[in-house]
């Protein structure tokens, strides 16, 4: 078998990336905003507020928002994620997958000190 690429021919130039995307970001924002209406009951502040919600990623036909709890055992995590999902929804009109990840919460990042 012999190799017909031609190591010197320059490279195909692929097409750049925006650097700012409005319609995404817009989208992300307003994602935002509708997850202000899930509050976690035992602080009695926002997902957004508590900084839990930590990475929302587009898709065209899914959207992915990773988040945390405040505590690794948190007895509301079921309701605080199913929340979560349907106010995404209510935005991007696709499914919402949210992943829980094992970071765990530091009220500093929220701005809170105790």
């Amino acid at each position: 078998m012999t190799d017909t690429a031609d190591p010197a021919a320059p490279a195909t130039p692929q097409p750049a990336a925006p650097l700012f995307d409005a319609e995404r970001r817009a989208t992300e924002l307003a994602i935002l905003d509708a997850l202000r209406a899930v509050v976690d009951p035992e602080i009695g502040m926002n997902v957004v507020e508590l900084a839990l919600i930590k990475q929302i990623l587009l898709g065209p036909t899914e959207t992915e928002i990773k988040m945390i709890l405040t505590t690794p055992f948190c007895p509301y995590a079921g309701s605080m994620i199913a929340q979560v999902q349907e106010q995404a929804e209510s935005v991007v009109e696709h499914p919402v997958k949210v992943t829980l990840l094992a970071e765990r919460w530091d009220p500093r990042d929220a701005g809170l000190m105790w």
